[in-house]
């Protein structure tokens, strides 16, 4: 079944129960499937996937894939295989593929090595860096050296 509104809009009801929407002037294809999964397609070859338990996952024109989460959470994993996730108390964590991780929350930035160093910007500028050896190198915002102790 298949029905063409005056706007030319298309809404089509498949025999396994899909039914698939077509927005004609945004080019946007919705299809609904009979067990609560919603589909998109956007003309720029965004695709959305809304799944009946709330979550949504949002694949980019770049390959880029987001996942929304119903409790707030965010995991989007990048085509060069970084992972970025935002937690429900809005910590960001970034995960590179070269093995580097870094933190991002209300109060400071945090860079972790795979060597592990630790390097942390806090919100009023300061630095401090944490060296696998032990030493703490402290700096203020113009970038100062306030401390710098080797163990």
């Amino acid at each position: 079944l298949t029905i063409t509104f005056f706007n030319g809009d298309t809404k089509q009801i498949t025999a396994d129960q899909r039914v698939i929407y077509y927005y004609a002037e945004a080019q946007t294809t919705h299809i609904t499937y009979p067990e609560g999964l919603e589909v998109l397609h956007f003309p720029n070859n965004q695709t959305e996937k809304h799944f009946p338990d709330g979550r949504k996952e949002i694949t980019f024109p770049d390959q880029t894939v987001k996942n929304l989460y119903p409790d707030g959470r965010e995991e989007s994993v990048l085509t060069d295989g970084t992972i970025i996730r935002v937690n429900t108390d809005g910590i960001k964590e970034i995960h590179f593929n070269t093995g580097q991780k870094e933190v991002h929350t209300a109060d400071f930035k945090r860079r972790e090595y795979p060597d592990g160093t630790v390097k942390t910007v806090y919100n009023d500028g300061r630095q401090e860096t944490r060296y696998p050896t032990g030493r703490i190198r402290i700096k203020d915002k113009e970038g100062n050296v306030l401390m710098d102790k080797r163990t």
